[in-house]
């Protein structure tokens, strides 16, 4: 703190002991070690209150950083870092990509369907009617056994 040299140190003893006296300068010399213990616990509380003030600082700023790091939402700040625009997310939500200078689709028209109650009539051409040359025709065996078969009878209708 002071920076005394055993010269000035010798020369404020001799001094001393000449105006104060042999007599009381054992009395003065307690007298100005008691302050000097005084002052040197006051400079003592004195820093240790900075050195208080200073972890509570430290501490404070350490307790914000804790809060901002557990507050920390990854997701948002990678969202932030890699598309600040928010341009990767619209492309990403389109559901099907489209070209420009394509026709859009469009919609097959179908005819309804007939009901249940409807009959439907199909019509074949001519051509597809008619049969080929020999295909369908009954050969003289066939026709033979055809009418040689006598008719079977009816039943009898009875009534009880």
């Amino acid at each position: 703190m002071f920076d005394f040299a055993w010269s000035e140190l010798a020369l404020i003893a001799v001094v001393a002991l000449v105006v104060i006296g042999p007599k009381d300068l054992p009395r003065v010399m307690r007298i100005v070690g008691q302050w000097t213990r005084r002052a040197r616990a006051i400079a003592r509380e004195f820093q240790g209150s900075l050195d208080q003030m200073m972890r509570e600082a430290e501490l404070d700023e350490i307790k914000r950083h804790m809060d901002r790091a557990s507050s920390f939402n990854v997701e948002n700040e990678i969202r932030r870092v890699v598309d600040p625009t928010g341009e990767v997310q619209r492309s990403l939500s389109e559901p099907v990509l489209t070209n420009p200078l394509a026709d859009p689709p469009k919609p097959v028209e179908r005819a309804p369907l007939p009901s249940a109650d409807t009959e439907i009539k199909v019509e074949l051409p001519a051509a597809a009617t008619a049969t080929p040359a020999g295909v369908g025709e009954a050969t003289p065996a066939e026709a033979a056994s055809t009418e040689a078969k006598p008719a079977l009878p009816e039943p009898e209708k009875r009534t009880p």
